[in-house]
């Protein structure tokens, strides 16, 4: 039984040792686990922001690289385009393949503008350098200062970007 009531005692003695901290101790401790907690939501919230912009900048030079690809082959293919427009418009005996070579340039053409194929307007419109290649000048009193008055070669578009510059005749 005595060891019963030694044990008792040393228990008791456990107990008394443990310290309960106090209320400054606790508001300390809770002080610097906010000024962490803090720190590690300021760091993820940067962390998120960068990461975001990080996915709209990828996002923007793929589009940029995809306008310029679709740019880069309609271009090589504008050639091809232009030679269907002058086979479809000669005149032939054969009503049949005329209107054959017409069905496949007015396909091609559409092909070409669902990848955001534009034509530039030329005729009747001011010179644009931007857009039109000025290959000739004439003078024209009935004619607007700088007026396109004919068209030599289709000029093109993607968006804003000029896949092939418009040939012209500008007046005055």
């Amino acid at each position: 039984m005595e060891e019963n009531n030694e044990n008792e005692v040393n228990n008791e003695e456990s107990v008394e040792e443990v310290e309960v901290p106090n209320d400054s101790d606790l508001k300390t401790k809770l002080d610097d686990l906010q000024i962490l907690y803090d720190d590690l939501d300021d760091r993820y919230k940067r962390m998120f922001a960068e990461f975001e912009n990080y996915k709209k900048r990828s996002q923007k030079e793929r589009d940029g690289i995809y306008g310029m690809i679709t740019g880069d082959v309609v271009a090589t293919m504008l050639p091809i385009m232009d030679n269907l427009e002058k086979a479809a418009d000669n005149r032939t005996e054969d009503i049949a393949y005329q209107e054959g070579v017409k069905l496949v340039a007015r396909q091609f053409q559409e092909a070409l503008k669902n990848l955001g194929l534009e034509e530039i307007e030329t005729v009747g419109q001011t010179f644009n350098p931007e857009f039109h290649e000025a290959v000739s000048h004439v003078d024209d009193d009935t004619k607007g200062v700088q007026e396109i008055v004919q068209e030599y070669r289709k000029g093109y578009k993607i968006g804003n970007k000029v896949v092939r510059h418009s040939m012209v005749i500008v007046a005055n």
